[in-house]
């Protein structure tokens, strides 16, 4: 597929500057781009990368006015290069509806309009799957879950019974919804599972990663507020109510019957102790240990995980040891001295 740049900058409404006739066959980063390529950059400090790629074309934001080559400004970049993208990899579409010959469906199952189900995947008894769905291959659906509309559960996600899912929402292949919470009583020397009688219910327009666990509430729900996306290898336990629009980075931990507020921010890592509270529009930075509440529009980063500017006094002090450490050493020695010439002194007195 072949496109003018020209043709590329109608396609984004963007303003063209350079030849509008370079031939434009597909799009990358500037790492990877070829002769041919239209690239982006998003900020004046790509200059010098720019400088070094191989791309006929660029699209930039109107502040950034790059010399040496042809490009295309666009209010927002991003969203232009992903429609640019879009155009030269089209998404792979499957056009198939209805149920495959080796799904295995209960007969008191309810399926909407326009829902596929892909081989060896199965749906358990009094199911609801809202129309548009997509279930692929290797999902378990086990009994009483309830899936909204446009829903796309990828290979070998497991919904335990009782799930409830948004419409629009995706789940990543091999994440596991519902799984015992855990919990345990110790009687007569051994531990004993606790209750597990509740659910996991995920809003609308939700996101859950690959390989991503959330467990059951032990009586009621643990909620997945609307919009809230969550990345890969995420362990959410039980009881958790986690806000609208959080979004939560890789290998989070979070332990149960904590609660955060809306559009809260975890970087990788995070590990969050039981019981805490997360104030709205909180951001927790990579690999903090959150013992207590923390309140709403805070920023905190650290083990523990304490106030950012607070833990930036306890970085800059950390790396004033080896100085102060030095400077300990010459008093200790000074006062060495003073003590024997003190002693001196008294002998010399006494004499």
């Amino acid at each position: 597929m072949v496109v003018s740049l020209c043709d590329v900058a109608r396609m984004v409404d963007g303003q063209l500057q350079g030849d509008g006739g370079i031939p434009i066959t597909g799009a990358d980063i500037i790492r990877d781009a070829q002769p041919g390529y239209i690239t982006f950059a998003d900020n004046a400090r790509l200059a010098s990368r720019l400088a070094s790629c191989r791309a006929s074309a660029v699209i930039t934001p109107p502040d950034f006015r790059p010399e040496g080559i042809a490009f295309v400004t666009v209010p927002n970049v991003q969203q232009a290069f992903t429609r640019i993208v879009a155009f030269f990899r089209p998404p792979q579409q499957d056009h198939r509806v209805g149920v495959a010959a080796t799904a295995v469906v209960s007969p008191t199952a309810s399926l909407g309009h326009n829902v596929v189900v892909h081989d060896n995947a199965v749906i358990g008894d009094h199911v609801t799957v809202g129309d548009g769905t997509v279930i692929h291959s290797g999902v378990q659906i086990m009994a009483g879950c309830r899936l909204g509309r446009d829903a796309v559960l990828f290979p070998n996600v497991v919904l335990y019974e009782n799930t409830v899912v948004g419409s629009r929402t995706l789940i990543h292949a091999g994440a596991v919804i519902g799984a015992y919470g855990f919990g345990y009583t110790t009687v007569a020397g051994r531990h004993q599972l606790s209750a597990q009688l509740g659910y996991v219910e995920l809003g609308d327009d939700v996101e859950i990663g690959a390989c991503t666990t959330i467990d059951r509430g032990t009586y009621g729900a643990t909620v997945v507020g609307e919009g809230t996306k969550i990345d890969n290898h995420v362990m959410i336990a039980h009881n958790c109510r986690i806000g609208r629009h959080n979004v939560i980075c890789s290998q989070v931990g979070i332990a149960g019957s904590t609660t955060t507020g809306d559009y809260v921010v975890m970087a990788g890592q995070v590990g969050i102790r039981d019981h805490v509270n997360i104030g709205d529009g909180v951001t927790i930075g990579a690999k903090a240990g959150v013992m207590n509440d923390i309140p709403p529009g805070a920023t905190y980063v650290g083990i523990p995980a304490t106030p950012e500017r607070q833990q930036l006094l306890i970085l800059a002090a950390l790396q004033k040891l080896p100085e102060l450490k030095k400077q300990l050493r010459t008093l200790q020695h000074t006062v060495v001295q003073l003590e024997q010439a003190a002693g001196s002194l008294t002998r010399q007195e006494a004499a």
